[in-house]
């Protein structure tokens, strides 16, 4: 079976990343889910934004967690990707959860700190999604731990990243037993492992035999993704979308 396609920030390629019009393509190209990063502002919104300010997509070098949503609303966040985006405003998480179509799934990576926690209880239970469309992912564990006992009935999935020790044939680090065994051990649901090209054969068959999901980021090369197809990745998070679900489809 092919696996999950995820758009990475929504469809990022082609739109400007964690907007409503990125999410929106994303379903028009045909994903299976799409990811959001999720910052928390100053009066206490969550807001999708990958950075810790508004300099690289808003242009002003706004804090987000200084600032008021409505503050942050005022600046365009579509403009720097193309002159057709004009207008973009950063969304809310439950604008993005809004347009979460039945059938489809939302990725939400939490990109700050424990007292975030309240607001996303808050959001998804007033959420019309359906809890198995939601899955939460983060890369501080102790975060996505916290959210997990706070949301014990959620998909929680632990962001990860390994660094390649050497040649293709040594083991990275850490080595993904010890990422495995910390997962189980605190309850998580899955791995969220970054892609290398000097991943072993095997890696992904140990994350599954431990009872965990795997999800793989960030993907974009056709080749690649047929590879981890091959390996038994349930889910590719990837820019491009459109162009992973041809490629596996030939």
């Amino acid at each position: 079976m092919n696996p999950e396609i995820i758009a990475h920030r929504g469809a990022s390629a082609d739109a400007p990343e964690n907007t409503l019009a990125a999410i929106q393509l994303a379903w028009q190209q045909g994903a299976d889910a799409a990811e959001i990063d999720v910052q928390l502002t100053a009066d206490g919104q969550l807001v999708a934004i990958h950075d810790d300010t508004m300099l690289r997509t808003g242009g002003v070098d706004w804090a987000v967690k200084d600032c008021t949503l409505t503050k942050l609303k005022t600046r365009d966040v579509g403009s720097w990707k193309s002159p057709q985006f004009a207008g973009e405003r950063i969304p809310t998480l439950a604008e993005v959860l809004d347009i979460v179509p039945s059938g489809k799934r939302l990725f939400i990576e939490m990109k700050c700190g424990l007292d975030a926690i309240p607001e996303l209880v808050r959001v998804l239970s007033a959420a019309k999604t359906a809890r198995e469309q939601t899955m939460l992912i983060g890369l501080d564990f102790g975060m996505i731990v916290a959210v997990k006992r706070a949301l014990p009935d959620r998909v929680a999935l632990w962001v990860t990243e390994q660094f390649a020790t050497g040649a293709a044939t040594s083991p990275m680090r850490p080595e993904t037993s010890e990422l495995i065994q910390s997962a189980v051990a605190a309850g998580l649901d899955g791995l969220d492992i970054n892609d290398l090209v000097t991943r072993p054969s095997g890696d992904i068959a140990s994350i599954r035999q431990a009872g965990l999901a795997t999800c793989i980021w960030t993907v974009n090369s056709v080749e690649r993704a047929r590879w981890l197809r091959a390996e038994g990745m349930e889910s590719i998070t990837t820019d491009v979308p459109a162009k992973l679900l041809a490629g596996l489809a030939e």
